[in-house]
């Protein structure tokens, strides 16, 4: 079955992106998206965003349109990947790719500096934390970039990187989602 999310803001306001159901898939609610992007709305333009389980590809594809310059999706799922492909020819968006790869695989190659990091894994495998610590030790992060994390609502984030500060979170339904950003630590 396909279905249809509208992109919120941005270049590509109201257009569609179309992505086909699969096992853990939950594209992030509109209501979120706009709560999380008016939350990054100074972040977005020109930044180098990584979205880390993919799916429908919603968050990277909002980012784009508000101006991000480079956005890698990261998702294992071959039709999910398709999909975000032609998404990305339907809409011209040369800013954007797509890797299809297992993220905890994907993050043991070359690290690249991001600004932002979408991480919304697939409720119930325990993803969070193992790739919040790969990000940080790996080095896939800029300085001061700010880190986006869609969870279970009752999901308590422990073992998060000690130089990660909470920006903002808050929940909707059955989902929990918090704003990160890195400090630099100081000895």
């Amino acid at each position: 079955m396909t279905n249809k999310l509208r992109i919120i803001g941005g270049e590509w306001r109201s257009r569609q992106v179309v992505f086909d159901d699969a096992p853990g898939l939950r594209p992030t609610p509109s209501r979120v998206r706009e709560t999380l992007f008016n939350w990054l709305q100074t972040d977005v333009a020109n930044s180098r965003c990584l979205d880390l389980y993919a799916g429908s590809g919603a968050l990277g594809f909002e980012a784009a349109s508000r101006g991000a310059k480079r956005v890698v999706q990261v998702e294992s799922n071959p039709k999910a990947c398709r999909k975000l492909k032609e998404n990305i020819a339907v809409l011209q968006a040369k800013q954007m790719e797509v890797v299809s790869l297992d993220v905890a695989r994907f993050l043991q190659a070359q690290p690249e500096s991001f600004d932002l990091v979408f991480l919304d894994p697939p409720f119930g495998q325990d993803r969070v934390m193992p790739t919040c610590q790969q990000l940080e030790r790996l080095g896939w992060l800029s300085s001061y970039a700010k880190i986006y994390v869609e969870a279970e609502r009752n999901l308590t984030l422990v073992d998060m990187p000690a130089n990660w500060r909470l920006l903002k979170n808050k929940a909707a339904g059955e989902v929990g989602y918090y704003l990160f950003q890195r400090q630099l630590l100081t000895n």
